[in-house]
């Protein structure tokens, strides 16, 4: 006899089949017509599920009747997706895959816990297996909390100790609010910042500067002074300690020299450090001298009051050198730095004075990928996403770009 299955993409398939087959026959055939598994496929008649084990003619299958058939993706064994005592999994390929099929929780994933992400994507079920089993103990210790924060509120109220820990354990859940709030709403806090460089000319010799509104003066390293061929105008008079997060020498000052922006030639003043670790820092001294407006809407420095717009370089243009934290770690500092000057004057003793001074914020590490990161924004995904898909594929932006385009 023939007997019509409508598939879940509304598909019509005619079956001939004899009236004694069973009904995991038929779906054996289907397998073979629709690539959807035995194991995967849930069979209705009438709304009704029929099993493995009936026969056709003992539901009342006759010629021409219609059978409904529904994927089921999570038909896989209840077993395969079960865990250890541990927190492991049963079986962790099983469970690895199932994950890999919810994209949406795929993209949680990346967002939230990019190295069990990592895991779930890559081959290796020994450190799949061990995440799992850290997500185990920290929930274990979770619920130890609660239970002990439930032993505090049922404590005797004029215990001073039982207070104060309650009094933590109140703070600390305002704080775990807070970053999980962050997580949804901000993603964008937890991925790297890249600082604000633009290319300029010292004395007609290029190089990448350090654009910091922070810094009250505007800094040259001695090795860059003497690549630009400024030392021989350096003043010893001035000389000193940059004071903040760390501290500089203070080797002297260059009073005047040409530095250029774009097409243009502006005179600028120089507090030269002898500090191997930053090249040069335009500061808010000479940003406000020459009218200069940090625009991060367009994403350029405009000097001059708009005569000139020069565009802030992304990460793949800065050296790689200048973007490591640590080696900054030394360097004057804060926006509240202070810097000391001793001026010996000639014909008189040396008079101290003093004057706030330069500023070093932290950097954050980069990479090479600025470029692939940019491509996949452009898409309207958002820049945490990128990198971290990114990272999960080794660089790969091809790869990167269709896990993205399935979530």
């Amino acid at each position: 006899m023939k007997i019509t299955v409508m598939t879940a993409d509304e598909r019509f398939i005619t079956l001939e089949v004899d009236p004694q087959e069973l009904v995991e026959n038929v779906k054996a055939l289907l397998e073979v017509e629709t690539q959807v598994s035995l194991q995967q496929q849930q069979l209705l008649y009438h709304g009704r599920e029929i099993r493995n084990t009936d026969r056709l003619s003992s539901i009342g299958l006759v010629e021409g009747d219609l059978i409904m058939m529904v994927s089921s993706p999570s038909r896989t064994g209840a077993n395969d997706l079960s865990l250890n005592p541990d927190g492991s999994a049963v079986n962790p390929r099983a469970m690895q895959q199932h994950i890999r099929n919810d994209s949406h929780l795929m993209n949680l994933l990346l967002q939230r816990d990019p190295a069990f992400a990592e895991a779930v994507l890559g081959d290796n079920l020994d450190v799949f297996q061990n995440i799992l089993r850290q997500q185990h103990q920290q929930k274990q210790q979770l619920e130890r909390q609660k239970q002990e924060e439930i032993a505090l509120l049922n404590a005797d109220p004029f215990d001073v100790e039982a207070q104060k820990r309650i009094e933590e354990a109140i703070r600390q859940k305002s704080v775990d609010e807070n970053w999980e709030a962050a997580l949804e709403h901000n993603p964008e806090a937890f991925a790297r910042v890249v600082m604000l460089y633009v290319d300029m000319e010292v004395n007609g010799v290029p190089l990448k500067a350090f654009v910091d509104s922070g810094a009250q003066m505007t800094i040259i390293s001695r090795s860059c002074a003497e690549r630009c061929g400024l030392l021989r105008l350096l003043d010893r008079r001035y000389v000193g300690t940059a004071h903040g997060v760390g501290q500089s020498e203070i080797v002297g000052r260059i009073h005047v020299a040409p530095i250029k922006i774009g097409t243009q030639f502006y005179p600028c003043t120089f507090a030269v450090l002898d500090s191997p670790n930053l090249e040069f820092i335009f500061g808010l001294d000479m940003l406000r001298k020459h009218q200069c407006q940090i625009d991060l809407k367009d994403n350029v420095l405009r000097v001059g009051g708009g005569e000139v717009s020069v565009p802030f370089l992304q990460e793949k243009d800065i050296p790689v050198e200048f973007l490591g934290e640590e080696k900054f770690a030394n360097q004057g500092g804060s926006a509240s730095a202070e810097l000391s000057t001793a001026t010996k004057k000639v014909g008189s003793s040396s008079a101290p004075a003093s004057t706030s001074g330069p500023s070093q914020v932290d950097r954050t590490q980069g990479s090479a990928h600025e470029a692939k990161i940019a491509k996949l924004v452009e898409l309207g995904f958002d820049r945490a996403s990128v990198i971290q898909a990114l990272n999960l594929f080794n660089g790969n932006e091809e790869q990167a770009a269709g896990f993205l385009f399935g979530g």
